[in-house]
């Protein structure tokens, strides 16, 4: 008998790109991630982050993303409902605070779940600095504000880049709850770029970056 088809969220083909007088960071590559958490891995410089940024519609390669069954490109607004990849350091989020990040981000991911977005904002130990700007934050709680806000999108496909920048120990613990969670019966994918990983979280796959990639 065999085995039942895995599901898969993202289907990748033939992704190729690369900056302006460089080599190709990526050439003709593929990948089909399923549900739950998968980790991207690699060397500085080795295309984490370009890759998230493809995924996200920052950047533009050609070939096909696929994202559960749609193709990704062709429906600006959809894509960007389906799709949560956003850096919290961006200047233009500077004047929000937490709350205030999660009512703009609201707007572009109407499925936000709001009382889970305070729940993780607890979580990560911001509840005193709700009402703060995130010009006034540290470089880890304003990364703590962007995790809370992103975990609770809804969105098919989630995207954390640099997860654990300026992140203390108990909020790494909180993280990996929170990635745990997720990761327990979800349909949908995150993908997770986070040095050092946080202990024991249950992935459902990996996807390991050639380290000869160039900057």
């Amino acid at each position: 008998m065999s085995e039942p088809k895995k599901a898969i969220v993202l289907q990748v083909r033939e992704l190729c790109f690369g900056y302006p007088g460089q080599p190709l960071l990526f050439a003709g590559w593929n990948a089909a991630i399923g549900p739950g958490v998968t980790l991207v891995e690699g060397d500085t410089g080795g295309g984490k982050t370009t890759l998230l940024r493809l995924l996200a519609g920052e950047l533009r390669g050609t070939g096909e993303l696929l994202l559960n069954g749609r193709r990704l490109g062709d429906d600006a607004a959809a894509d960007r409902r389906a799709v949560c990849g956003f850096n919290p350091r961006d200047e233009a989020f500077d004047a929000l605070t937490p709350v205030g990040l999660m009512a703009a981000l609201r707007q572009r991911h109407p499925a936000l779940d709001e009382a889970a977005c305070q729940r993780h904002l607890a979580g990560f130990g911001l509840a005193p600095h709700r009402a703060k700007p995130l010009y006034a934050l540290s470089t880890g709680s304003r990364r703590k504000a962007g995790l809370a806000v992103a975990l609770s999108t809804g969105c098919a496909l989630t995207l954390l880049d640099d997860a654990a920048a300026g992140l203390d120990r108990d909020s790494m613990n909180y993280l990996a709850q929170a990635l745990a969670d997720f990761a327990d019966g979800s349909p949908r994918a995150l993908l997770l770029v986070c040095t050092p990983q946080p202990e024991a979280l249950p992935l459902a796959g990996r996807i390991s970056l050639p380290s000869s990639a160039p900057t």
